[in-house]
Order: structure tokens, then sequence, then C-alpha cells
């Protein structure tokens, strides 16, 4: 899994950062399945984040959550992106 993650308009902190890297060891269990897992986190008033997510068989998906504090919006994020990934990983092993 490729994992990139992207500030725009802003320059992450080093503790923004290391809570990024914690949360997206989240997604280890779906190494086999994630090809590509591109994070892009902007700041007006508040914290934009998106993601994009490639899994190996096609399917794209692209999530979203945002939140004036940092961390909530990046607890969004993760869970909203937890919930993509186990949701299209149990289409395919229906299949």
């Amino acid at each position: 899994m490729n994992k990139s993650v992207n500030a725009v308009g802003f320059e992450l902190e080093k503790k923004q950062a290391e809570m990024l890297d914690k949360k997206l060891e989240r997604f280890d269990y779906a190494e086999k399945h994630v090809e590509d897992l591109i994070i892009r986190v902007k700041q007006d008033k508040q914290y934009k984040f998106e993601a994009d997510v490639a899994f190996h068989w096609g399917v794209k998906a692209h999530v979203t959550a945002d939140d004036f504090d940092f961390a909530a919006g990046l607890n969004k994020l993760v869970d909203v992106l937890d919930q993509k990934i186990k949701k299209e990983k149990e289409k395919v092993q229906e299949k």
C-alpha cells in the first residue's frame, strides 16, 4: 500500500504528522486490498480532510471530513475511511 499525506496551504506540525502516522497504522490490515491511500489536509477556518483510496480490484473511493480541531477531524476521517475499506473488502469476499 502506498500512503501519501499532503498538507495544502500550511505546514504540518511535528505533533500533527506523528498523529497522522499513528492513525494510518490502523489500516495495516488492508495492506493486501488497498493499492494507494492519498490524504490531503487543507486549513482555512477549519481543517478539511480528503482521502482517496484505490483498491487492487479497480474500485476507487473518496471520503471527506472536516472540523475546527485537527485531531477531531482526523478521527472522523479515519472512522469513515475504515468503514469504507471494510465495506469494499466484504463486497469482494462475497464474490
